[in-house]
């Protein structure tokens, strides 16, 4: 039987993703310039998907508000997740949605099309798998989950976050399964009050049940703090797979401005004279540059207006963003703090998000964070962590 339907989790935060994450969940987040959930659907309707089941909890409202009851001719249904437990658990709330073999996703990670494709294809062929999972090779399997398969492609261990030195492949969140995997994911005792997947899968491969593994190309990136969208913004101009450089059609660029690719201009954005926009730049829905702003390898989401001369290196903001004439974000390296840990060097001049109001002449350290609807008066320099609604003077 060809699998037509998908199960995509989406009820998660994002907590380490703060303070972009305050009023919108992770999958909303922008990868260049849509939604990261965005890019899940595409990859599901590419590779044939017909119908998708959407587990949301945190922020729903911002996701079925934005994709409705279709996307690209898929039909999506939504599951509501009162308490984010665990990747297991979120499943087994679509699990009255499920009465035949189907694909379950991350909702939360950008994954490749193909990665997609090979996963239904072999566990179309595999008719002894109850679950079949896209893996990939990845530096940081410890960081995520491991997969560690023999010969014949049948899984031998799955672990989260292995610490051992085992060669294990990444566990690339990417699942065919069978409805008889719900029986694991029951029991027994969540680790933690946490129902994992993972957990689930490991409860089947100890029955001896038949769990496989297949290997794929393809984009694979998660962003867990905010400079990794940076990085997906990257990785999505230089992949082949990815987005190409463009302009929209009803973006207006002033016939001095200078664009230097790759960069992803979306509709209704303005670009003033004499602006300079660049690499690396994706700005999102009705962005306003003024005359000789600068924004290089930046993340600058919907409705933000950056001012006169004002410059922006290596910067993610939210939406509704206002950044003064003559502000200056000089970019990264800097060390930045998320809860309690300070995660040194890391590549970002600053994160704004949502509703920051910055009245012009500021400079921003680098790895400043300024929480939603805060006040930067002018001339004012900020640096380290500015809690939500704070006016800095």
């Amino acid at each position: 039987m060809s699998i037509r339907s998908a199960v995509v989790l989406a009820a998660g935060e994002g907590s380490r993703l703060r303070p972009l994450t305050k009023h919108r969940p992770k999958p909303m987040l922008p990868a260049a310039t849509k939604p990261i959930l965005e890019y899940v659907f595409d990859a599901l309707v590419d590779a044939g998907i017909t119908e998708i089941t959407v587990v949301v909890g945190y922020g729903h409202t911002h996701v079925q508000s934005h994709f409705g009851s279709t996307y690209r001719d898929a039909s999506l249904e939504y599951v509501v997740q009162d308490k984010q437990l665990g990747s297991g658990h979120a499943l087994l709330a679509a699990e009255s949605a499920v009465s035949e073999p189907r694909l379950v996703l991350n909702g939360d990670q950008l994954v490749a099309g193909q990665i997609v494709e090979d996963v239904c294809n072999a566990h179309e062929s595999a008719d002894d798998a109850i679950a079949t999972l896209g893996l990939i090779r990845h530096a940081n399997v410890g960081e995520y989950g491991g997969v560690i398969c023999e010969d014949d492609g049948t899984v031998e261990t799955i672990v989260e976050h292995p610490r051992d030195d085992r060669s294990y492949q990444l566990n690339a969140g990417v699942y065919a399964f069978d409805p008889e995997l719900f029986d694991y994911l029951h029991g027994p005792e969540p680790h933690l009050n946490e129902y994992s997947l993972v957990d689930g899968i490991a409860n089947a491969i100890d029955a001896e049940e038949t769990v496989r593994g297949v290997t794929s190309d393809g984009i694979w990136i998660d962003a867990t703090y905010p400079w990794d969208l940076l990085e997906v913004a990257e990785t999505l101009f230089e992949s082949a797979d990815g987005i190409e450089s463009t302009v929209s059609s009803t973006a207006r660029v002033h016939g001095s401005a200078t664009i230097v690719e790759p960069v992803a201009i979306s509709a209704d954005c303005v670009v003033g004279p004499g602006a300079v926009v660049g690499p690396n730049v994706a700005l999102g829905e009705n962005v306003t540059v003024g005359a000789n702003a600068v924004i290089e390898r930046s993340v600058v989401d919907a409705d933000t207006r950056v001012g006169s001369g004002a410059a922006l290196v290596d910067c993610v903001t939210g939406r509704n963003v206002r950044v003064g004439t003559g502000s200056t974000v000089v970019g990264g390296p800097g060390d930045v703090r998320v809860g309690d840990r300070v995660h040194e060097g890391e590549r970002l001049g600053a994160l704004l998000a949502d509703r920051v109001r910055d009245d012009g002449g500021a400079t921003y350290a680098p790895g400043t964070i300024v929480g939603s609807d805060a006040v930067i008066n002018a001339g004012t320099t900020v640096r380290g962590t500015v809690d939500d609604g704070t006016e800095v003077q």
